[in-house]
């Protein structure tokens, strides 16, 4: 179906995205960081980005920042991931990110969401 990136510095979470969506038909690739996520990105061209807001080494903002500087990236839809509240992030993130997904999330949720995202 489509290849996704997951940028999440929690395994607990980052595995649990990787088997729902692996066992969806999906192909995942992992980053544990907004750094390691640019250099997955250029790797893999996935075909969406599902990140965490708060990460050590680059956090989400300054990820989506960097990615969308790139003209090759700037249509990759993304979803980004956080325990504060949607309006809580907007100021740091607004108008990068194509869909907000609140921790903790229900599997049901965030496959619905890609779905309506990559068809």
């Amino acid at each position: 179906m489509a290849r996704i990136l997951v940028i999440e510095d929690e395994f607990g979470i980052a595995e649990v995205l990787q088997s729902a969506l692996t066992d969806a038909g999906h192909d995942v690739v992992l980053a544990i960081n907004g750094q390691q996520g640019l250099e997955r990105l250029k790797e893999t061209r996935p075909d969406l980005v599902i990140l965490d807001f708060m990460m050590p080494v680059l956090d989400g903002p300054g990820m989506l920042k960097e990615m969308r500087s790139v003209p090759e990236f700037d249509n990759i839809p993304a979803i980004l991931m956080s325990s504060l509240p949607e309006p809580a992030i907007m100021q740091e993130a607004g108008g990068m990110y194509n869909r907000f997904l609140r921790k903790p999330f229900s599997l049901r949720i965030v496959l619905e969401m890609i779905n309506s995202i990559v068809g």
